[in-house]
């Protein structure tokens, strides 16, 4: 894909991808691969990373219906489904949206705007709560993930300069 498409549909595609998210595809791809800066790819990613949102929040009961008819997708969601209310549970319950918003902020594998939204989806938030309170966590979490490339570049070149 790296060279037949254009890097911005690059960057956009990549920041849709479950778990890899802007978060990810902005210091790495759009910065490290491509030579951009943060505020050329940060439109792009986040616009990317929110896209499959609504759609999650609103139709997922159907995908789910639909999919709950094979033992195999029915087991695959009851894992899945348990191991993130196991994971998201007390923070949701006793905080709600700050918990939803916390949760997608962190920058770590298994977190983000597609968890996010299975999360409002599974705890039966509203529709309107959560895709902004989505939108806010996946602005800082790729606000960490910059912070954090952008201060490890600097230590990198400075020790090795």
């Amino acid at each position: 894909m790296i060279g037949i498409l254009p890097q911005w549909f690059q960057i956009f595609f990549w920041s849709m991808v479950p778990w890899v998210e802007a978060r990810y595809v902005i210091p790495l791809l759009a910065m490290k691969l491509f030579g951009w800066e943060w505020w050329q790819a940060f439109p792009l990613a986040v616009a990317g990373n929110m896209l499959p949102v609504p759609f999650i929040l609103l139709f997922f009961k159907f995908a789910e219906k639909f999919l709950r008819n094979y033992k195999f997708w029915t087991r695959i969601m009851d894992w899945f489904f348990s191991r993130t209310r196991r994971r998201a549970d007390s923070k949701i319950r006793k905080y709600e949206y700050l918990g939803l918003i916390l949760f997608v902020a962190i920058p770590l594998p298994f977190t983000g705007a597609w968890t996010g939204s299975l999360i409002a989806y599974l705890f039966d938030l509203k529709f309107s709560r959560s895709l902004v309170t989505i939108f806010f966590g996946v602005i800082i979490s790729v606000a960490i993930t910059i912070l954090l490339y952008s201060a490890g570049l600097l230590l990198w070149t400075s020790f090795n300069g």
